[in-house]
């Protein structure tokens, strides 16, 4: 898994690479869980306490931890990493850090393929974004079930009614619920805010959970919500047709990063068909092909 996050890495344009992703993208087994709150919420020790569950049930888990940035090196500042035990003779964790850079939705611009990667080879893949507020809905694009993380008395109750964020997760939870009352009020001030969304018959209603990572508490049935959503997804056909939307996004998103609006509007214009193709079967090469013609 290193070596080939390297070859991404370093030579995407490789025939050979994007070949392995397309397969990749097509041979999906685990579940994308996107995990993002404020920093100091605690994600990196519910990371923690997920993963000695999920360990114990058998099943192998990939995590992507998108770091701040370092000014000198341009790389990730590992900040996340450090803070999570896993025992280096597992072979059942993979960790995989990187650097959040110029982007500004609490994700890497790697964070995409590596996740394809991951989902072919693990049962669980979890992205933990670098945690910077309101910006991070960008990790709702590369997962299949969303966590918001709260945390008791931060002040943040009047920013969830406004915040793009509530739109987003499929589970909430309080984090640090040993902080009793303060974490009863955060509960009740978060689902104050999901209430203000639509929801329709048969959609999904985000549950609002209370948790202690530090002291085992609520994990099992955080775990359980999780393992609800995905079965909600298989059963009501919403899993694929996410992952195609997202799919299609993601080409649209490469081609206005690399063009701007002018070549996106090219590609919608006279491209349409080759992103239907690529976000059904083969989302690397048809990106290729369509930065082979706009370079044209």
């Amino acid at each position: 898994m290193a070596r080939a996050l390297a070859a991404v890495e370093q030579t995407m344009e490789d025939p050979a690479v994007l070949a392995l992703l397309d397969a990749a993208a097509n041979a999906a087994r685990a579940h994308v869980i996107g995990l993002t709150g404020p920093p100091g919420v605690g994600k990196s020790t519910l990371i923690n306490a997920l993963l000695k569950i999920w360990r114990r049930q058998g099943r192998t888990v990939g995590v992507i931890a998108v770091d701040p940035t370092s000014r000198k090196t341009g790389g990730a500042l590992l900040g996340d990493r450090t803070r999570l035990s896993t025992d280096p003779e597992d072979a059942g964790v993979f960790v995989r850090s990187m650097a959040a850079r110029e982007r500004l939705g609490g994700l890497a611009a790697l964070t995409l393929p590596a996740m394809i990667l991951m989902r072919a080879v693990y049962d669980v893949v979890l992205i933990e974004t670098v945690g910077i507020g309101q910006s991070e809905t960008d990790v709702a694009d590369v997962s299949d079930t969303v966590i918001f993380c709260i945390q008791p008395a931060s002040g943040d109750s009047l920013q969830f009614m406004k915040a793009g964020i509530m739109e987003v997760p499929h589970i909430a939870v309080v984090t640090k619920s040993d902080m009793s009352a303060a974490a009863r009020r955060a509960r009740t001030d978060v689902e104050g805010a999901l209430g203000l969304s639509e929801i329709g018959p048969g959609q999904w209603m985000a549950p609002v959970l209370l948790l202690s990572a530090a002291r085992q508490d609520g994990i099992d049935e955080l775990v359980g919500e999780i393992d609800r959503h995905r079965e909600w997804l298989a059963q009501t056909g919403e899993g694929a047709r996410i992952r195609t939307r997202q799919t299609r996004q993601w080409l649209a998103e490469m081609v206005r990063e690399q063009f701007g609006q002018r070549g996106l509007a090219r590609v919608h214009a006279g491209m349409s068909a080759i992103l239907d193709q690529g976000a059904q079967a083969s989302p690397f090469s048809s990106a290729s092909q369509i930065m082979e013609m706009l370079n044209y």
